[in-house]
């Protein structure tokens, strides 16, 4: 998981993720990731408009953002 996250960070991709809160609650959010620590990142959610830190163990899901571009004819 750390690896995709530092990958994210390096090309400045955006990340879909599946997150648990402290409350047990469970939410799909849209990140960028800024920054890397040993059991937090801190990151900017698109859910809630601003930056976030989350704690590693808590993310169940994180999938890459594909980004397709269309063809004109």
């Amino acid at each position: 998981m750390l690896k995709v996250l530092e990958r994210t960070v390096r090309y400045g991709d955006l990340l879909d993720m599946i997150y648990v809160d402290g409350k047990g609650q469970i939410s799909k959010r849209r990140i960028k990731v800024l920054q890397i620590g040993e059991v937090s990142f801190r990151a900017y959610c698109h859910m809630r408009g601003t930056n976030r830190t989350f704690t590693v163990d808590n993310v169940l899901a994180l999938v890459p953002v594909v980004r397709k571009e269309r063809m004109v004819i």
